[in-house]
């Protein structure tokens, strides 16, 4: 199948260099870019008038026209972009279709990535796990206060990712949401969450979001929510918050050797490290 980043191809096509990057941007990241690789697989970069520049074509021919000298071309997502823009530190983005050219500051994009997040497509070979970092909690915590301001998303499972195909680690967002939300409710909630409750840092890992339908995507929900990992449940109709995390789990009490303490099934997926998730309950 061929890949082709029609959006971004209509905004460097029209006559005169984009004047507003924001477009750019959004295309950029929604569909990718190719970048050109050597014969060994690194990426190969241009020289710009103020150093080295990244450059990303609409499609594998465009790229194959316009810098022959390439070995290949890999298509870079949000988050493979992310890792090379972080990884080389270059400070420029050269975006070319068969029409048209424009520069982009590799600082804009990173910033519009962390504030963002990703759309994840589904199919791709992930491993889930839980996540102590900072930013997980902050996310978990956040959506503890904002989750009941969007009805339809009812419940949130927040994991430490690696991607196996692109080789990089990220924070994933699952949510679970109902026929009955907005159908822009995702996009609002965690346009508000990295914008005005969470504080995403330099070397914070890239925030992604897939969206589950609470039907249809019954067994994968089941087998996210037996890893043990921190999840934000939301009851719309009583108004009630619930928030599982290993984070509460209680120490064990030491008890005379006469009388043991029982010992409760651990949760499936969880580990016997992991114990028993206590829940927090909050309603306003």
């Amino acid at each position: 199948m061929t890949i082709v980043n029609t959006a971004l191809a209509a905004l460097l096509d029209r006559p005169g260099n984009p004047s507003d990057e924001a477009p750019l941007i959004e295309a950029v990241l929604d569909a990718g870019v190719f970048v050109p690789v050597d014969e060994d697989g690194s990426v190969v970069f241009v020289k710009g008038d103020d150093g080295p520049e990244l450059p990303g074509y609409v499609s594998e021919t465009c790229l194959a026209d316009q810098l022959p000298q390439a070995a290949g071309a890999v298509h870079c997502d949000a988050v493979r972009l992310l890792d090379i823009l972080r990884r080389t530190e270059v400070g420029k983005m050269i975006v070319s279709s068969a029409g048209g050219w424009a520069r982009i500051p590799s600082a804009l994009l990173l910033h519009s990535l962390r504030q963002r997040g990703t759309r994840l497509r589904h199919g791709e070979a992930v491993r889930l796990s839980w996540s102590t970092l900072p930013l997980a909690v902050a996310l978990r915590d956040a959506l503890r206060e904002r989750l009941l301001e969007f009805p339809g998303i009812r419940s949130v499972w927040i994991a430490e990712a690696h991607w196996e195909r692109a080789g990089v680690a990220q924070l994933l967002v699952h949510l679970a949401v109902g026929p009955e939300a907005a159908p822009d409710a995702v996009k609002r909630l965690m346009e508000t969450l990295l914008s005005e409750d969470v504080t995403i840092g330099r070397d914070d890992p890239v925030v992604a979001t897939t969206v589950l339908d609470p039907v249809t995507d019954g067994d994968r929900i089941g087998e996210i929510d037996a890893l043990g990992l921190d999840t934000v449940r939301a009851d719309h109709a009583l108004r009630r918050i619930e928030v599982v995390s290993r984070e509460y789990d209680a120490a064990p009490t030491a008890r005379p050797a006469a009388q043991p303490a029982a010992q409760p099934a651990a949760r499936p997926g969880s580990g016997a490290a992991a114990g028993v998730r206590r829940r927090w309950w909050r309603s306003p």
